[in-house]
């Protein structure tokens, strides 16, 4: 005979799940309790009570604080996920007493956000002047996790190389592109502008600036130069910042692979003080997306603005 499963709805309470996802957050029962403002042995009680009711244990003590069992961490990742519908869902109701009034918060990589994220915020704030936007850029990896911790509404990036992928949804929407960007005045930008043609070889003579070597961009160019016959370039400097990476190319000979919505941006016009090399060596980034938490509904104002991002992807496209 079978057993019988627990029946979870006779007597669990908000409490519980809110105890279970500090836990997995902190590992700890006293920081557990005091980030819900409770006493560790009120804490405790909850605890026991959450065990009787899942007929199982779903957690055991560890030398230095407290660890779930399957069961435990089960519970948890759910107790999470209905905190953050609970917080859409406030955010909803919120939203819908306020009349056109709302808040959206938006991650992404660095591209998409200049070509598609920029011109949707900008059109929103003629369009739904009530409608507030809060941008953050950042890898794909770390987009991911501030999606599932609930600090985004959705994010347009990659979805991760690890268990992070499981929980997220995402729909595709382009690859992306790279070009290769110098500071105007630079030895490979003169030559293009007295005509002579630059080769592949030609730029292994100087440094590149470029994420760390775990990163997919760099993984990208690497294969890709290599692909071409070509070794990985000189790199004296690795940096994740965009800002710290103009600054180098502004004060150096140094050549950086950007991706060509950024660089397109940073190099038009007379006076923009980079430029795109003539010279496409074929580096594309795979495909990325719209990335949202399974089983989310997004609220009204986040909603419509990942409708818009989108239209506008198939627009351009």
């Amino acid at each position: 005979m079978s057993e019988r499963a627990p029946d979870l709805h006779a007597g669990l309470k908000l409490s519980h799940l809110r105890l279970l996802a500090a836990l997995l957050e902190s590992g700890q029962l006293g920081l557990a309790a005091e980030r819900l403002g409770m006493a560790q042995p009120a804490a405790s009680r909850l605890l026991a009570e959450l065990e009787h009711l899942a007929g199982q244990p779903v957690h055991h003590r560890t030398g230095r604080g407290i660890s779930l069992t399957a069961a435990g961490a089960a519970l948890a990742r759910r107790a999470l996920r209905v905190q953050l519908e609970m917080r859409d869902a406030a955010r909803e109701l919120s939203e819908i007493a306020g009349g056109g009034h709302g808040y959206v918060r938006i991650g992404s990589v660095t591209g998409p956000a200049m070509d598609l994220v920029l011109p949707v915020v900008r059109a929103a704030r003629v369009a739904q002047p009530g409608i507030s936007f809060e941008v953050t850029i950042g890898t794909s990896d770390l987009l991911a996790r501030q999606l599932l911790a609930g600090e985004l509404d959705f994010a347009i990036g990659r979805l991760p190389d690890d268990e992070q992928a499981e929980r997220l949804a995402t729909e595709i929407i382009a690859d992306e592109p790279v070009s290769l960007v110098v500071r105007h005045g630079h030895n490979l930008a003169q030559r293009a502008e007295r005509g002579e043609a630059i080769l592949p070889q030609d730029l292994m003579e100087f440094d590149w600036v470029m994420p760390a070597p775990d990163t997919l961009l760099r993984r990208v160019v690497v294969e890709r130069l290599g692909a071409l016959g070509l070794p990985p370039p000189a790199q004296r400097m690795a940096t994740a910042s965009f800002l710290l990476t103009l600054a180098l190319l502004q004060q150096s000979n140094a050549i950086a692979p950007l991706s060509s919505a950024v660089a397109q941006s940073f190099t038009s016009g007379d006076r923009a003080p980079y430029c795109i090399l003539p010279i496409d060596l074929g580096i594309v980034v795979p495909p990325f997306g719209l990335m949202t938490r399974i089983g989310a509904e997004l609220p009204p104002a986040a909603r419509a603005a990942a409708a818009q991002i989108l239209e506008w992807a198939r627009r351009m496209a």
